[in-house]
């Protein structure tokens, strides 16, 4: 493997081996890709064609004629005998053929090769060593084809040689590819959406790559896909992405910073297929296991239980599970979000309400929880505010903006300086603008926000009249309190 990191965890391991990429690839044998593939091998292609109108040259048309056949074990032979002549054949192949069909015969001869024999991918490395060359320039030069089946197969053998290989990607090649795979996640209705998925599932099992998917912001399209509609095969390839992601902890503590809990959770509550469950309630037991600040833990619980998760869990402890894992992870979670809600405080609730960005009418916008946590919301550089007007801003959802618009009144009213922060993070602007909105909720809402902002001001400008104006007209009390 090209990682040196070891998982000790033997969850990760059990499941990693129930789905190594033999069996991988034969469930993803519905896949457009392994389909076209399967047509592909049986079109042969004309090598003494190509020999004859000198495209290409004797030694490659030698090594490519004795390659191309059924037998495995003269293949084998072969590969012993004359290894590098493999790598340059198949990379002057790939670099001077120019025919789309033949292309598509040439990676998927390649591609059966590197599965026949996971070790097979050192072949290209020890040629380009030798050569002192970049092993993954032919390769990546390919993702620019304009055939989908060309660009994607290539993918799988870079996948493969990046992952079964002992010498890791470097960083500028490695961008490169996972950029290029998660432009192919938000490419709208790509018929190879399968084939990018499995990548990325080969890829992220590696822990210097997780990190380079984050750098090339891959969480989010990972969310912003499932967030859409995608078809429940999809949806595990992916969320098996984030699983593996979440066994490393500083990933699992970062990532609920991009909504992880709440779109799983939705997923969640939809889901029918049982290894799409299984998928999510990993990932939620990660999120709570690998953090090492128990804090962000604690905060991960309460985004599960505001995230309705427990509910799900009640209806999931009523199923019967072929896989124990299911069920284990069922009892771990439920056991772990009831004791997070006994010990819950109102501000930790509200704090990841706040942060799931999905604000309803709570018991913690009531007044009572105003008065004695308005000032709490200066903490850590007003994060809680700085996102409350971000929604205010950004929101398109009426309830949200209400409670948004509410709880900004709420925080001036009982915070004495509180007017002038809001003006200086820019939220006063943002609620006026709220009072022109066309659902009437909102309108109500942000009215009673900018009479709070404004009432706030008049009563401190009351004060100040009274305490100038005091020693001089025995009237000024009267005029301070008019004003």
């Amino acid at each position: 493997m090209a990682s040196n990191v070891q998982h000790s965890d033997p969850k990760f391991h059990d499941i990693i081996t129930s789905f190594d990429d033999g069996k991988i690839d034969m469930l993803a044998a519905t896949s457009v890709l392994q389909q076209k593939a399967s047509d592909i091998r049986s079109q042969k292609v004309n090598w003494q064609s190509y020999f004859q109108s000198q495209m290409i040259s004797q030694e490659d048309f030698q090594f490519i004629t004795q390659f191309d056949v059924p037998d495995r074990e003269k293949r084998e032979e072969l590969l012993q005998r004359d290894r590098l002549q493999c790598a340059q054949t198949f990379l002057n192949l790939l670099g001077h053929v120019s025919k789309d069909q033949t292309l598509q015969y040439i990676l998927v001869l390649a591609d059966d090769m590197l599965q026949e024999d996971h070790s097979r991918v050192e072949i290209f490395h020890e040629y380009a060593h030798k050569k002192k060359e970049s092993v993954w320039g032919p390769f990546l030069n390919l993702l620019n084809r304009q055939d989908g089946f060309i660009t994607n197969m290539t993918s799988r053998i870079i996948a493969k040689i990046a992952c079964w290989s002992h010498t890791p990607m470097e960083r500028s090649d490695l961008h490169f590819y996972l950029t290029w795979l998660k432009d192919q996640l938000k490419m709208q209705n790509n018929e190879y959406i399968q084939s990018v998925g499995r990548c990325l599932q080969m890829m992220l099992r590696i822990d210097e790559y997780r990190f380079a998917f984050v750098s090339v912001d891959g969480i989010s399209t990972l969310l912003s896909v499932l967030s859409g509609r995608v078809n429940f095969q999809i949806q595990y390839q992916l969320i098996f992405c984030l699983w593996v992601l979440t066994f490393n902890p500083l990933l699992a503590e970062k990532m609920n910073k991009f909504n992880v809990i709440l779109i799983l959770a939705d997923i969640l509550s939809d889901s029918v297929k049982e290894k799409v469950t299984r998928i999510i309630l990993a990932v939620f037991r990660n999120l709570i296991e690998k953090p090492e600040d128990p804090q962000v833990s604690k905060e991960h619980c309460i985004a599960m239980v505001q995230s309705k998760v427990l509910k799900q869990l009640a209806i999931l402890e009523q199923r019967k599970f072929e896989d124990e894992d299911v069920t284990a992870d069922v009892e771990f979670l439920t056991e772990r979000l009831q004791s997070s809600v006994q010990d819950l405080s109102s501000f930790d609730e509200y704090a990841t309400e706040i942060k799931s960005g999905r604000l309803e009418w709570s018991p913690v916008h009531k007044s009572k929880f105003w008065r004695e946590n308005a000032q709490r919301l200066n903490e850590k550089n007003y994060e809680l505010l700085r996102i409350l007007i971000h929604l205010l801003e950004t929101s398109k959802d009426p309830l949200v903006l209400s409670v948004a618009s509410f709880d900004i009144g709420e925080y001036v009213r009982h915070y004495p300086r509180g007017k002038t922060v809001i003006e200086q993070l820019g939220g006063k602007q943002l609620v006026m603008q709220l009072l022109a909105h066309e659902d009437p909720n909102v309108r109500y809402e942000a009215l009673l926000a900018v009479q709070k902002l404004m009432v706030h001001n008049w009563e401190y400008l009351g004060k100040q009249l009274e305490k100038e104006q005091s020693s001089e007209k025995p009237s000024s009390k009267v005029v301070a309190g008019k004003a």
